[in-house]
Order: structure tokens, then sequence, then C-alpha cells
């Protein structure tokens, strides 16, 4: 398989799915979307593969969330789709591939970003990693597994700590959150990644497949939470009150609010 926005590896009975944007801090566009979750696709039907590595290229980002792009006339019909869709069938397939899948946090994981690593199975950290979300400064929100599903990892109030006041965590204090699994120097985090990887893919499929399914249960109605959630995000879009946020975001001011109370 050919791909433009990622890569895709596989070795010693695992799938590497790596983001290759470093140029634009690994943001998703519609069609990066697409090529994970024809990557996901791929590894889920592979019997070689055990597991799969979600990372990304460079040493600044995982990647801080989603821009909008451009759709070419080639595009496929998914890509076509409204993002806050398409980025909900990405986390989906990542919580149903039957098979574990690590999240190794190379540098900023920030709004999607954060929320990808959030919905997968295990996350190793580099200790330079920043974590964080920041919807309600720019004018979103992730009312599914970025919200719901962060309150049963890190708890009620820590959860919306990070949805309220849009703060940055290190990699330190997300471990201690519950957040990540494990953090490690940058130049040792694939190594560790490996490391974990190498242990999964020796164990029964079958019982790893279970224990996935039987971990999401608790949380499986988010799902449909998720899909509620980015039809309203998607018509949020284009409301005064979202372009507003976005615009002093970008222009480094106190958003004009006072009128959406």
């Amino acid at each position: 398989m050919e791909f433009q926005d990622i890569l895709y590896e596989k070795y010693n009975n695992r799938a590497k799915i790596t983001i290759n944007r470093p140029d634009n801090m690994n943001m998703f566009t519609n069609h990066t979307l697409s090529e994970m979750i024809t990557a996901l696709q791929s590894a889920w039907t592979d019997k070689e593969v055990g597991a799969v590595i979600l990372t990304a290229a460079g040493s600044r980002a995982f990647t801080i969330g989603g821009t909008p792009g451009e759709t070419d006339a080639g595009a496929q019909p998914i890509e076509k789709l409204p993002m806050p869709n398409l980025f909900a069938q990405l986390l989906h397939t990542i919580r149903t591939i039957p098979k574990p899948v690590i999240a190794a946090v190379n540098g900023y994981a920030i709004g999607g970003g954060h929320v990808i690593q959030v919905v997968c199975d295990l996350t190793i950290a580099a200790s330079t990693a920043k974590f964080g979300q920041v919807g309600p400064k720019v004018g979103s929100f992730d009312a599914g597994y970025g919200s719901a599903y962060l309150s049963r990892i890190v708890g009620e109030k820590k959860a919306r700590e990070f949805w309220y006041l849009c703060k940055k965590y290190t990699a330190e204090e997300c471990l201690q959150m519950g957040l990540v699994n494990a953090v490690v120097p940058p130049e040792e985090l694939m190594a560790e990644t490996d490391k974990w990887v190498d242990t999964i893919v020796k164990s029964s499929p079958t019982s790893l497949a279970a224990l996935k399914m039987s971990f999401n249960a608790d949380s499986a109605s988010v799902w449909g939470i998720q899909s509620m959630a980015g039809v309203a995000l998607g018509m949020y879009f284009n409301t005064d009150e979202a372009k507003e946020c976005s615009r002093a975001f970008s222009e480094k001011r106190d958003p004009d609010i006072a009128q959406y109370r």
C-alpha cells in the first residue's frame, strides 16, 4: 500500500503507523484520517500482525489535531465526510480493531491528537511530550471519547480541568493520572514501545481480542455519544461563536463571547 500522509510498516508481527506531516506539527486532514483508517483496517485482517503502534514523524509533535485541508477531485468518498464524522470513524476503528493499539507519543498531543492517544489501548510517552485540550479556546469540542471516556481514565474532576482550563500537562503528570503507561527519554521511545509490543505479540490473539472488547464494554455507549457529538460539532463550526473563538485564538486576543452566554 502507498500512502501520502502516513508511513505504514510491518515487522516482527506488528504494524507501525506513522503520521508523516512533521512540517505541520503532524496536523491531520481528512486525507490523513482516511489513510489511518485504511492502514488500521489492513492490520485488522492481516494474520501476521498482532499489535499496532501509532506514532508520528519528528520530535516536536505526535499530532496537534486537525486542519481542514483541500479535498482533491480524486478523493475517496469517505474523505468528503465532515472532519468530525471521519475523526469519529478513526476513533471507533482504534477501539474496535481486535488487536492492541499502542500510542508512542513523541511530542505534543493536543486537541484531536490527545483524543487519539486517549482511545489507544496503551500509551508510551517521551519525557518531552505534552498533553492537553484546546477546544473551548479555538471554537471546538469533543463531547465523546475525548471527554466522556477521558473522565473514566483520569476522573471527572480532572477531565473537566482538561477541557475547562485547556492547560498542557507533562508526560510525568499524565503518568501520575494513569493517562499514560510509561515515560522514557525521547531517544528510547521506540525501543521501549517495541519492548512492550514484543510481549504482547507472544500472547494469545483470541485472549487479547476478548479482553479488549471486555475493557471496552463499560464505555461502549460513548460511541453513540461520539457520533451525535460529531454531527453537532460540524454544525457548531459554522456558527458565529465558533468563528469568533477561532479568530481570537489566531489573533492572540480574548474572544468577544459575552453575547453567546
